[in-house]
Parts: structure tokens; C-alpha cells; sequence
């Protein structure tokens, strides 16, 4: 009788128990709904999907993350306006939404590399997430350090996919795509390199006959390097001032430091026209000046069948040190990527070949290159092409930000870092961060009304990337076997080349033969398997220059009749 009552009153404190527990979880599932309303309600608006949509989407997140509820992961991207907003915002709702601590650090894109590349080498794991370019792709689809995204989708990530990603609906897959056809990271935010003109200049009339009595063509969006130079040279040494301001036909930057490194290896010799012919890159010899057999790079240098210190690299290097020196501001030498990034906007500058469009929420602040309506005097077009350049080659620079997992990391700290990232791309977020940043990812946000509607303040963004235009700007491709190896390099040659201390030759010269001694390394360690680099032997220069395709031979004349167009011919199609 008494163990029966022990019994009846232990059945009644486990009903107590479970009815408290039961309490508990339907107060935390209110609490992480309550949560996810709020943030739907008012931050994640506008949206492509429904508010009800929204909910759903929200919902599975809270659900999906009930066994990693409690952790705190960490997770590292370069600094740019998309990323700052993740990282105060986004990070923010996810935690009240999921439950799940995030520490989003914004550091140097320098230094993500470098971290990256520690966690690589050392196997500890510093990061359980990084927002690495997709310029990499060549760099982790060889070492097998990186989770492919695809493997991980249907292997152990499997419940822990957003069955919403819609992952055909991002503009950059193609990026982040391996020779392999594996997806190696998750786009999060990409932006492309743009010739940025002040439009209201370009359209005054007396500027416009003054320019056609000088160069005899119509001042206009340059369409060759020819037309560029032109057009440097009319506002620098012909024009100099506007409205009593000294004025520029040209910006650029000079200074010994690794972001110089960017100017060119962003597509700099491709512009030019340095490369073959191939979409996402050149093949067999991309823009870097590597040439590829199979997967297997076998050179830079000429004499091994690249590129980096051909006649059409050496023109860009020239070019690149000439109008530096002729056309920029006086200042502009001693300065940085970021430094001078923020001075088109300033309002003394016409045109900039090469501008990368991650700038455009600062250029639409009030403002000298601001109209009082909110709308720009200043528009983006296409970048001029070198006389080396032919059909079918990539046009321009895209950088594609892509959320990059490591096997060193755990893997339920992987799988919560995972949550995280499809949280920032997802539908229910994304356009509002696009619109916030600027930095598109996915077409349903690209063709959204919301996006139409904002086009008029941001001078072609949206119509560069709406049209099929977008498809030739590019990102760093799969020739370059150690990205961060051998990015180091071309810094600290094209700076000899900036400084006057070596001809734009010789600086090419040096950069390609120290990149074919890293692969020779590379080669020798065996390190990156079937698809890494086996070298060619040397041969004479002249062999390769007579083959068809790149390395290209010398051309008689670098400089053709400048041509341009009216922008509204551009836009036309």
C-alpha cells in the first residue's frame, strides 16, 4: 500500500515535471516565434517572399537549430557595408530567432586570408565559418582542406539545409563551382569592377566641343583603352578646372602594399587583353597569365606558355605606371586601395577605368557628386578594353564573398555555422541586405519591384546586373593553384614598376618567374595531388608567341583610333 502510494505520488511529481517542461518548451517556442516576428515585421521588410512565407522560413530555422541551441560559434569576413550590417543585425536576430550565439568578426580581407590559411596549414580550428573570395576556388578545390557545400547538402548537412535555399537562384554559383563540378562555398555578397564617369561633365556642351576639336570624336563612355587615355589627358592637362576646382582625368593608386597587388590580379592584364578566350576564364591561359593542361597549371612565364610577362601584360603594366604618373592627382602614388577608394566621390575626378561597385552606397550620400533629388551625376558603364582583347574573353573583375567551411572545424560547430550562413543569404533577408549593401546575390532580389524602383539613385547598378553583361565579369578562376601564395607576389613586383625602380618588363619578368618557382615548389612537395602543378620545360619565347591564342605577339600599334559611345546608346543595347 505504501509503495503504491511512493508510485502514485512519483507518477505525480514525473506529470508535474512534464507538464513544467512542457510549459518550458512552448514558452521557448513562443519566445523564438515572438522573436521572429518581430524581426519579420520590421527589419527583414522588404522581402521577395510573403510575410507568411517569412514565418515559415523563420520557423524551420528555429526548429533546425534545437540541437546546437546554446552554442556560440564564430565566424570571420572581410569589412565591407554588407558584412558590417550582418554582423550588427543579422547575428542579432539570428540569435533570438534559433538561439544560437554568433560572433561575426569583421577583419582585413588580408587577414581572413591569412586565418584561413593558418587553419588550413594547422589543422586547429581559429574560425568555424569564413566569408572567403571566391578568387580561392583554384586554392581549395586542390588541397581538399575545404567541405564542399554540395557534399555537404546531401551527406551530414543534410537536415541542417534550409529546404528554401533555392540554391539555382544565386547569380554566382558559377564562382564558386569546382573543375570537379562540386560547390565549394555559398555566395553571400558580390560586387563587380565598373568604369565610374561623372555623367553631368560628360554631358555639357562645351566640354563635349572642346573635346571633339581636340581628339576628333565625340566625348563620350570610353570603349578602348585609346579613348581612355583621351579622355585622362583632356581633363587633366586641357580642362584642369571646373568651376574654379582642379580636376582629373584619371584615379588610381600607387603605394607598396598588398591591395596593389589587387589592382592587377583583379583583372587588370585581362582588361587589357592578356588571356584566351573562355567563360568564367581564359583557357588554357587565364588572366593571371597561368596557363592550365588538363587541371594541371604548367606556367607563367612566356617561355613555359603563360602570359604574366608577355607583350600584353607589359602594356597593361605600362599603361597602369604611365597614366598614374601623366593623369591621377599628385597624391594618388603614395596611396592605398582604401584610401583611395572614397575620392571619385570628393567630386574631382571624371572617370576611373576600373571602380569596384561595393562603393556604391557611399557615392549615393549627399554630396558633390549628388544631385539635391538624391539622384547621381556620376554613372557606371562597362570598362574600356586594350588593343590585346578579343571577342569572347572575360571583360571585368567580379568579387564574389562566399561562405567557406573547413574539415578542421567540428561538426556540429560546422553545422551551426552553416545555419548562420544560409540565415544572411535567405530569401526572407536577402533583399533587404542587398538593398542595405548593394552587393546582389540572388536574381529573385535583382528582378524584384523594389529593386526597379531604387535603379534611378544608383547610376546602371541594376541594370549591369540584370543584363547578360554580368556573366563576363569574373572572379580569380581555377588556374591559380595557391591563391594566397602567390597573390603576394604581384604586389611587390608591379611596385617596382609604380616606383620607376624597374621597367614594366623587367617588373613582369621578375613576377613571372617568381610565380612559376612557387608552383616548382608546389610541384616538388606533391601537396595538391592529381590536378597540381606540373611545369612545363623552357623553351624559346618566340615559340610560344608564334602559337595561336595567348601568349599573344607584340602588336604594331598598342594605341587605335579612341572610340566611344553615348551612354544612352549603352543603355539603349
Amino acid at each position: 500500500m505504501l509503495d503504491n502510494k511512493k508510485s502514485v505520488f512519483k507518477l505525480g511529481r514525473l506529470s508535474v515535471a512534464l507538464l513544467i517542461a512542457g510549459c518550458s518548451s512552448m514558452v521557448m517556442a513562443d519566445k523564438f516565434s515572438d522573436a521572429a516576428q518581430n524581426w519579420v515585421g520590421s527589419e527583414f521588410t522588404p522581402s521577395t517572399l510573403t510575410e507568411k512565407q517569412q514565418m515559415n522560413e523563420m520557423s524551420w530555422f528555429t526548429e533546425a537549430a534545437k540541437p546546437y541551441r546554446g552554442m556560440e560559434i564564430n565566424v570571420a569576413s572581410e569589412t565591407l557595408t554588407t558584412h558590417e550590417y550582418e554582423s550588427k543585425t543579422l547575428a542579432k536576430a539570428f540569435f533570438e530567432i534559433t538561439g544560437i550565439k554568433v560572433n561575426h568578426d569583421l577583419i582585413q580581407e588580408g587577414d581572413v586570408v591569412e586565418k584561413l590559411q593558418t587553419q588550413m596549414q594547422s589543422g586547429i580550428n581559429i574560425y568555424d565559418a569564413y566569408v572567403n573570395d571566391s578568387d580561392l576556388i583554384g586554392t581549395h578545390f586542390r588541397y581538399g582542406k575545404v567541405v564542399p557545400i554540395s557534399d555537404f547538402i546531401a551527406g551530414e548537412g543534410k537536415a541542417v539545409t534550409n529546404p528554401d535555399l533555392d540554391l539555382q537562384d544565386f547569380i554566382g554559383l558559377d564562382f564558386t563551382t569546382g573543375p570537379d563540378g562540386k560547390v565549394y562555398q555559398l555566395p553571400d555578397q558580390q560586387f563587380a569592377n565598373l568604369y565610374w564617369f561623372r555623367a553631368d561633365w560628360f554631358a555639357d556642351e562645351d566640354l563635349k566641343k572642346r573635346f571633339k576639336a581636340e581628339y576628333g570624336y565625340e566625348l563620350g563612355v570610353p570603349v578602348n583603352w585609346s579613348a581612355y587615355e583621351d579622355i585622362a589627358e583632356f581633363f587633366t592637362v586641357k580642362v584642369k578646372e571646373i568651376d574654379g576646382e582642379r580636376v582629373y582625368g584619371h584615379m588610381d593608386y600607387g603605394k607598396k602594399d598588398p591591395s596593389l597587388g589587387w589592382r592587377f590580379t583583379d583583372s587588370w592584364l585581362s582588361m587589357a587583353g592578356a588571356g584566351d578566350k573562355g567563360l568564367p576564364n581564359g583557357l588554357p591561359v587565364d588572366e593571371w597569365g597561368i596557363r592550365v593542361e588538363g587541371c594541371n597549371p604548367v606556367g607563367s612565364s612566356v617561355s613555359r606558355g603563360g602570359a604574366t610577362n608577355g607583350p600584353a601584360a607589359v602594356y597593361a603594366t605600362a599603361k597602369y605606371v604611365e597614366w598614374l604618373d601623366k593623369y591621377a592627382p599628385p597624391e594618388a602614388p603614395g596611396m592605398t586601395f582604401g584610401e583611395a577608394g572614397p575620392v571619385p566621390a570628393q567630386g574631382a575626378i571624371a572617370q576611373q577605368i576600373f571602380w569596384y561597385t561595393a562603393f556604391t552606397a557611399d557615392m549615393t550620400k549627399p554630396g558633390p557628386v549628388v544631385n539635391e533629388d538624391g539622384t547621381p551625376k556620376w554613372r557606371m558603364a562597362p570598362s574600356p578594353l586594350g588593343p590585346y582583347w578579343e571577342e569572347g574573353m572575360k571583360v571585368g573583375y567580379q568579387d564574389t564573398g562566399a561562405w567557406t567551411f573547413l574539415k578542421s572545424t567540428p561538426v556540429d560547430r560546422r553545422k551551426a555555422a552553416w545555419l548562420y550562413a544560409q540565415f544572411v543569404v535567405s530569401k526572407s533577408v536577402s533583399l533587404k541586405k542587398t538593398i542595405v549593401g548593394l552587393t546582389p546575390i540572388r536574381e529573385s532580389d535583382l528582378n524584384s519591384q523594389e529593386m526597379t524602383d531604387l535603379a534611378p539613385k544608383l547610376g546602371g547598378l541594376v541594370e549591369f546586373y540584370r543584363s547578360d553583361a554580368r556573366e563576363q565579369w569574373t572572379p580569380t578562376g581555377t588556374n591559380v593553384p595557391d591563391y594566397p601564395k602567390l597573390a603576394q607576389l604581384w604586389w611587390q613586383y608591379v611596385s617596382e614598376a609604380a616606383s620607376g625602380e624597374k621597367t614594366a618588363q623587367q617588373a613582369m619578368d621578375g613576377l613571372a618567374a617568381a610565380q612559376d618557382k612557387v608552383m616548382e615548389r608546389l610541384e616538388r612537395a606533391n601537396a595538391q595531388g592529381e590536378c597540381g602543378p606540373k611545369l612545363n620545360p623552357e623553351k624559346d619565347p618566340q615559340y610560344w608567341l608564334s602559337q595561336p591564342g595567348a601568349p599573344k605577339a607584340k602588336l604594331p600599334n598598342e594605341k587605335p583610333q579612341g572610340k566611344t559611345i553615348a551612354y544612352k546608346d549603352l543603355i539603349a543595347g
